[in-house]
Parts: C-alpha cells; structure tokens; sequence
C-alpha cells in the first residue's frame, strides 16, 4: 500500500512538473514576444515603414516680422507645421493697433496650395530646412525701407 501511494505521489509530481515547466516556456515565449514589439515600437518599425511615421508633425519653422507700418516690436509671425513629406499648414497672425488677423493655409510638398505671403514661404522654408525656431528674423527688404524712411520723417 505505501509503494502505490508512493508511486501515485511521484506521477503526480512529474506530471505537474511537467506542466510547470510547459506554463513557464510559454510566459517566457510571451514576454520575449512582448519585449519584442516594444523595441519595435521604440525604434519606429511598427506601421511606418522602419522609421518616424512620416504623418507626424515634425518640422516648426516661425518667422516673427513687422507687418504693419502702424506697429514695431515684430508682434506679426507666420509659424510653419509640417510633416516629414512637406505637408501641413501655415498660420499667420497680423498684428495692428486695433485689431489682429489669423489665417491658415495649407502647405502640401513644402508648397503652399494657396499662394503663400513672403513671409509664409520663409517660415516653410525654414521648417522644411530645420532652422525654422530663430527667435526673429529681419523683414524682407521692402518693408526694412518703409521703416527706414518712416524713422527719418519723424527725426
């Protein structure tokens, strides 16, 4: 009787060790399967084709400039959005004494599909380029006269 109870308890045992050893296989294959998918994740190879989702914004370019002739301190700025394949939007905000303008315009392949101000296409540029985050930038020529000339009627 004690070597039946005996050899009843040790089947047992193997045969739980066995299952022990099968579950523990199969959480070991899961969690490398896991730790797997988020390195994958972590390096952008998951739905992107190996890299950076070229959806995602990535590129800021803003140029901040004196709109108006009425206004200083460059308080106007077009600030760039775009994606790594050049599409996104463009906003500009003009700023005067009494009042401000928004707009927004939408850039497709690093080109506005509206025509773009001077100052629109620059912020593009600079997005597109990555030196898009100066903090000013000078005006474009023509209005740099204006100013010019608006400073030597006043002295």
């Amino acid at each position: 009787m004690l070597n039946v109870t005996t050899i009843v308890i040790a089947v047992a045992g193997v045969v739980f060790g066995v299952l022990g050893v099968a579950v523990g296989l199969r959480a070991s294959r899961r969690a490398a399967r896991s730790v797997r998918q988020c390195a994958e994740l972590v390096h952008g190879a998951v739905g992107s084709r190996g890299t950076v989702d070229p959806r995602a914004l990535r590129d800021v370019g803003i140029l901040r400039y004196d709109a108006l002739q009425e206004m200083s301190g460059q308080l106007s700025f077009s600030l760039a959005l775009l994606n790594a394949l050049g599409d996104g939007v463009v906003i500009s905000s003009i700023n005067g004494r009494a009042e401000t303008r928004t707009y927004a315009k939408p850039v497709v392949g690093g080109k506005g599909a509206q025509e773009l101000s001077p100052e629109e296409a620059q912020a593009v540029h600079a997005a597109r380029l990555g030196t898009g985050l100066s903090a000013l930038v000078p005006a474009p020529a023509g209005r740099r006269d204006r100013a010019a000339k608006r400073t030597a009627a006043r002295t």
